[in-house]
C-alpha cells in the first residue's frame, strides 16, 4: 500500500551489516541521532533470509564480511527480486570491487574512514530512491496488467507513461522510434484486457 507522510510504514529504516562492533556502534549513534531507525547485523547470513522492511529502507553494507562478502549479498538480492539501495563502505576497496558494486545497482562506495556528514547524505538519496521506487511500484501494482507478461520494453514504457510522459519524450527516453512506442502501448493494451484506452494511464498528447 501506498504509505503518507506520518505514516508509520514510510518511517525510513537503515540496515547497517559491518563485522566491526565498534562501527556498528558509531553509525547506530548517528542514524539514531538524526531520527532513523535502524536494524544492524554482523555478517550478510544473519540478514538475508530476513524480509525486506515494508518501508523505505537501504542497507549500509561493508564488502569484506565473515561468510558470505557484501558483493556476495548484493548479487543474492539482486537474483531475489529484493530491491533495497545499497551503500558500500570499506577499509580495503579496491577499484575492480567498487566498480563491480556499482555495475550491480548500488548507490555509492564509500571508503573508510568517511565523515558522517557524506554518510548521511547518500543514506538520505538512497531513502529518497527507495521510497520513488516504491511509490512506483504501488502505481504499477494498481494497474490491472499482469506485468509477468510485459516484456522488458513494455514495462519500461508503461513506467514512462505512468510519470506522464508524452510520446516523444518516451521515443528520446527509450531511443524507439514513435511507431515502436505505440506499438507497445497496443500490446500493453492487449495483454490488460483493457477496453478502452482510459482504462490504462494517458500521457498528455493522446
Amino acid at each position: 500500500r501506498a504509505a503518507g507522510p506520518g505514516d508509520p510504514a514510510d518511517q525510513p529504516i537503515v540496515v547497517v551489516i559491518d563485522d566491526d562492533d565498534s562501527v556498528r556502534r558509531s553509525l547506530e549513534r548517528l542514524l539514531r541521532s538524526v531520527d532513523l531507525d535502524v536494524q544492524t547485523f554482523s555478517a550478510a547470513r544473519e540478514f538475508i533470509d530476513l524480509p525486506v522492511p515494508d518501508r523505505p529502507a537501504c542497507i549500509v553494507l561493508d564488502l569484506r564480511l565473515p561468510g558470505p562478502s557484501g558483493l556476495e549479498l548484493q548479487e543474492s538480492l539482486n537474483q531475489a527480486r529484493r530491491e533495497i539501495p545499497i551503500i558500500f563502505i570499506s577499509g580495503h576497496a579496491d577499484v575492480p570491487s567498487s566498480v563491480r558494486a556499482i555495475k550491480a545497482g548500488a548507490i555509492d562506495f564509500l571508503q573508510k574512514p568517511f565523515s558522517d556528514q557524506a554518510l548521511l547524505d547518500i543514506i538520505h538519496r538512497a531513502l529518497r530512491h527507495d521510497r520513488e521506487a516504491r511509490r512506483e511500484r504501488a502505481e504499477l501494482a494498481a494497474i490491472p496488467v499482469c506485468f509477468e507478461t510485459l516484456t522488458p520494453h513494455e514495462r519500461d514504457e508503461l513506467r514512462l507513461v505512468i510519470q506522464g510522459r508524452v510520446h516523444k519524450q518516451i521515443c528520446r527516453d527509450l531511443r524507439i522510434s514513435e511507431k515502436t512506442v505505440k506499438f507497445n502501448r497496443g500490446r500493453v493494451m492487449e495483454k490488460a484486457h483493457a477496453r478502452a484506452e482510459v482504462e490504462l494511464p494517458r500521457s498528455p498528447d493522446t
